[in-house]
């Protein structure tokens, strides 16, 4: 009794911080205190004087309510009449005048940080926020309670449409963020993600209007910080738009590790030639004023300015960590900040990023001033480098998390394909959060694209990183998944999804090579057939989705499933390549062709989801190379087919040699070694037929049989002699002749042929008709196990010939067992233990 008394306490308090920390549903859409849009009309009022973020994403919020209800949706002057009344404490006075009336409800605003509101109030719905962010957190809770995906442009989520939105009595709200700034980082964009907008904004470069699609989502997921793109962009100086529309839209603007000052790396790659060396022993004035500039530039932004310095061009500065110059610059940086802005340093937010090799510096004992935050990092695979010791916590400007899931660098890329495991992710947050780090959490998710679930995993856990635990934290795929396909799909999408995270995190797409996993035990089978049923079971439930989410699961779910374990495949398929041509079986060739196969089904999929997935909208976002990689990077022209080898086919028909292991071999009765046509019979290969390769048989069958012959070489190892089995599988043909059976000869090495009748018992007799004719034609093949003598031979080749002496025998197989072969209903050889393709 005292155990259920203790679990019940322990679940309480668990539901009640997940009660604290994620807004209750307060839509329903059948019944409820409130209709939201009755006559089929919604009003809003938002103050005029209220920050312009609040307006854009009102903006959107009324796009979103007619998508759902079709309602007639207006934004009022006039806050009578509305159904809605959205503002910030401060900002707004309907919303101050509502704080005054409802201070034991509202209260809880007052000091807090991003926080919001929303309750009705005498028939209206109010949204309030604490801050701008606040308020915009609380507009896009309603959209997304409504139905509205914060993925709904990203991944194409479809909009469910209700005749009726109700609202429920209460007073909601998910609390204050843990982290206080949470972001993504767009980075390694070329080539993806700079084609796919020059495809559709009809630029060279990230503009206004594409950043405002990437801050909504931000803003949607609830974060509010992004390092933008800088590989070959420059966001403060491609489109003097970029910065104003983020500070207007209410997303904080950060710059990369190595991109001190609110400076673009770009703004000075583009300008070597004017500027000089990046040297700040050698060109100290040029950079100051370069740093200065940025400075001056960001004025009147939350922008957080990273201070310090890596070498040009995201590299060390210098050989040796040079503490006093690097204590120099920040001195330097931290006066022009205070210059520029009028006032103390300390009140303008900076991070100092202990990236790779900066963390030197920080061993060393170098000190930045205390309301600095402290940027650690993963190790660029997921994996927390450093968290602050008891005492390094308490600094003031506390300390933050720079994590990946997008890497350029060593040893491989890693830029197509998600390959983070959920728990992986959410292991590593929670450490990272455990020990205090939560000033700043930044994501490195490249082309954003396909990084869709790792970035709202990231995202959320940055919100409340105790929400989720290790007995809970596939719910957050579940819940992902119904927002993406509604509810009588999810658990099945997100068990698929999970699968795939993890499946795709056994190793990278960019690393994965033919000697990967041993194909000696099974183990290359078992992950290629765990990709092979996971895609089966994905295709299962796609065609069983309606048409509008088929897009979506297409680039979340289907698309990493069947790009993954196609290239499981194609490797797979050229370590089984290589293992037979080193064994002259061949079976190589048909494994490389299966390697063609799937090199082209991986630009088939590609194309697919550049030119197919929702009309072709994200053309040129899957064109990222990913196989041919011989060092760390990707500096090759495009995809390499992976190497095979080829046993060379002889002019004439024949002349395979078959090599024997494990104590047997088992041949194809199309490989044969020589054949002998009779005079008016040919043999054919009948494909497809038997239970493995194909037959082979003498046709036309109403001719004379006589002079035709098979031959069959193998090749032992020499140790063992004396009589072997020989297994010969032939089709289940019967005695049509009507002459007591049909019979071929068969010997090894020249020695005495023996007959064998194969179906003389394969009739209707009373004797046969249950204990051999049913069971043997449900099978469909016959198989005589024939004992012949095994000799000595100098080469140890030896030699079985096979002569038909009627016509219509269909052979399918021959093994000859020295001891070795296990009994197997397809009369399997090593080889084909693989046949998973």
């Amino acid at each position: 009794m005292k155990n259920k008394v203790v679990t019940a306490f322990v679940f309480f308090i668990f539901f009640a911080s997940l009660k604290a920390f994620s807004a209750n549903s307060f839509i329903s859409f059948s019944a409820g205190d409130m209709l939201l849009n009755q006559n089929n009309e919604v009003t809003i009022f938002v103050d005029q004087n209220d920050c312009k973020g609040v307006m854009t994403a009102v903006r959107n919020m009324s796009t979103d309510i007619n998508k759902v209800c079709g309602a007639d949706v207006k934004i009022s002057t006039s806050s009578n009449n509305a159904k809605i009344i959205v503002g910030t404490i401060g900002h707004s006075a309907a919303i101050d005048k509502i704080m005054k009336q409802r201070k034991n409800d509202m209260k809880q605003l007052k000091g807090k940080r991003e926080m919001y509101v929303i309750t009705i109030d005498n028939g209206q719905l109010v949204i309030a926020g604490s801050d701008r962010r606040g308020t915009i957190y609380g507009i896009y809770e309603l959209s997304k309670q409504i139905g509205v995906s914060p993925w709904y442009y990203w991944a194409d989520t479809p909009i469910e449409q209700h005749k009726h939105i109700y609202i429920k009595k209460g007073v909601y709200t998910d609390g204050e963020p843990a982290v206080r700034y949470r972001g993504i980082f767009l980075n390694d964009e070329a080539p993806c993600l700079t084609t796919w907008v020059k495809n559709t904004f009809g630029t060279e470069y990230g503009n206004h209007e594409f950043y405002a699609k990437v801050f909504e989502l931000i803003l949607r997921l609830k974060g509010n910080l992004l390092w933008p793109a800088m590989w070959g962009w420059a966001f403060y100086a491609d489109d003097e738009l970029n910065s104003k529309t983020a500070d207007e839209m209410g997303v904080i603007i950060g710059t990369s590790h190595h991109e001190p000052m609110a400076r673009n790396h770009q703004e000075w790659a583009r300008n070597r030639d004017k500027y000089g060396k990046w040297n700040y022993n050698t060109n100290q004035e040029v950079l100051d004023k370069f740093f200065k500039e940025g400075i001056e530039r960001r004025q009147g932004t939350e922008d957080i300015v990273t201070i310090g310095m890596r070498g040009d061009g995201d590299e060390a500065m210098s050989e040796e960590s040079d503490v006093a110059l690097l204590e120099k610059i920040i001195r330097n940086q931290r006066q022009i900040i205070s210059d520029v802005t009028k006032q103390r340093a300390d009140k303008t937010p900076q991070m100092w990023a202990l990236y790779k090799e900066v963390m030197d510096y920080y061993d060393k004992g170098m000190k930045v001033p205390d309301d600095v935050t402290i940027l650690l990092c993963d190790d660029n695979w997921g994996n927390v480098r450093r968290v602050p010791n008891a005492k390094e916590a308490k600094r003031a400007g506390g300390w933050g998390l720079y994590y990946h899931v997008d890497y350029v660098g060593a040893p491989r890329n890693s830029k197509w394909i998600n390959v983070t495991p959920t728990q992986n992710m959410w292991e590593q947050l929670s450490l990272a959060s455990e020990y205090g780090i939560d000033r700043i959490w930044i994501l490195n998710v490249g082309d954003l694209k396909p990084m869709e679930y790792p970035i709202s995993l990231f995202l959320d856990m940055a919100w409340n990183p105790k929400r989720y635990n290790e007995t809970n934290i596939t719910d957050h795929t579940l819940d992902f998944c119904k927002q993406q396909f509604g509810d009588e799909q999810a658990e099945e999408a997100a068990r698929l999804l999970n699968l795939c995270c993890k499946y795709n995190g056994r190793i990278t797409a960019e690393m994965l090579d033919r000697n990967t996993y041993n194909l000696e035990t099974g183990e290359w089978e078992k992950v290629v057939n765990d990709y092979m049923k996971l895609e089966a079971e994905a295709l299962r439930q796609f065609i069983t989705l309606k048409d509008e989410y088929k897009d979506t699961y297409r680039e979340i779910i289907l698309f990493p499933i069947q790009a993954m374990g196609n290239l499981y495949q194609m490797y797979f398929a050229q370590a089984m390549n290589h293992k037979l041509y080193k064994n002259n079986d061949p079976d190589a060739n048909k494994w490389a062709d299966k390697v063609e196969e799937a090199f082209r089904r991986d630009s088939v999929l590609c194309a697919q989801y550049n030119h197919e997935i929702a009309g072709g909208k994200w053309n040129g976002m899957m064109i990222q190379k990913h196989i041919g990689y011989t060092s760390w990077n990707d500096d090759f022209e495009k995809d390499i087919l992976p190497e095979v080898f080829r046993i060379a086919e002889n002019d004439a028909e024949g002349g395979f040699i078959h090599k024997a292991s494990n104590g047997y071999a088992a041949i194809e009765a199309e490989h044969f070694y020589s054949k002998t046509d009779a005079k008016d019979a040919k043999w054919t290969v009948i494909p497809f037929m038997g239970r493995t390769l194909s037959g082979i048989s003498l046709r036309p069958y109403n001719k004379e049989v006589e002079g035709a012959g098979l031959t069959y070489r193998f090749v032992t190892d020499g140790k063992y002699t004396g009589d072997v089995k020989v297994y010969v599988v032939v089709k289940s043909t019967l005695d049509f002749l009507n002459k007591g059976g049909v019979t071929y000869n068969i010997s090894i090495d020249g020695s005495k042929a023996k007959t064998i009748n194969f179906n003389k018992d394969l009739n209707e007799s009373p004797e046969n008709i249950y204990t051999v004719y049913y069971p043997t034609v449900a099978r469909r093949v016959v198989e005589s196990v024939i004992t012949l003598p095994l000799g000595k031979t100098s080469d140890n080749m030896h030699e079985i010939k096979i002569t038909p002496n009627d016509p219509g025998i269909v052979f399918e197989k021959i093994v000859i067992d020295m001891g070795g072969y296990k009994n197997s209903y397809l009369h399997m050889k090593e080889s084909e233990k693989f046949r998973t393709m």
